[in-house]
C-alpha cells in the first residue's frame, strides 16, 4: 500500500499540472503535439520512456484488487504496450493521434479527463492515506 500511496501522489502532482496545461492553455499543448508527431526522435525517445516507466509500474505495482490501486497498473500496463508499439509501429500510432488531436477541442476534453484521474490520485494519495493515520485502530 505504502508503494501505491507514492505512486499516487506522483501522479497526481504530475496529472494536475498536465491537466490544467491541457484544458486552460489547449492551443500550446496542440502545437506541441503536431510538432511531436513531426519528429520521429521525440516519437522514439517517448516510446522508451513510456516503456520503461510501463515496465517499472507492471514489474513493482501489478496489483489487481477491485479499489483505486488497480488504476496505476492499468497505467502501467497502457504505458508498457504504447512503448511497445511506438517502437514496433510508430506510423499507426502517430496516424491515431493526428485522427484524435486534430482540434483543440480534442486537447480539451483529454485534459478534462486527465484532472479526473489527478484528483482521484491526490486523493488516495494524500487526503485518503492521512485520514487512514488520523483514525485510532478498534481495540
Amino acid at each position: 500500500m505504502e508503494l501505491s500511496v507514492l505512486l499516487a501522489q506522483l501522479l497526481g502532482v504530475v496529472y494536475a499540472a498536465v491537466a490544467v496545461g491541457m484544458i486552460f492553455n489547449s492551443k500550446y499543448y496542440n502545437k506541441m503535439i503536431k510538432d511531436i508527431l513531426k519528429d520521429s526522435g521525440s516519437i522514439y525517445l517517448g516510446g522508451i520512456m513510456a516503456l520503461v516507466v510501463g515496465f517499472f509500474l507492471v514489474t513493482y505495482h501489478n496489483i489487481w484488487v477491485k479499489n483505486w490501486e488497480v488504476l496505476i497498473t492499468i497505467i502501467g500496463w497502457a504505458a508498457l504496450i504504447k512503448g511497445i508499439l511506438l517502437l514496433i509501429s510508430p506510423d499507426h500510432l502517430i496516424a491515431l493521434s493526428k485522427k484524435i488531436y486534430k482540434n483543440e477541442k480534442a486537447i480539451h476534453g483529454a485534459g478534462i479527463i486527465v484532472l479526473i484521474l489527478a484528483l482521484i490520485f491526490l486523493y488516495y494519495g494524500f487526503v485518503f492515506d492521512a485520514a487512514a493515520e488520523v483514525v485510532p485502530a478498534a481495540a
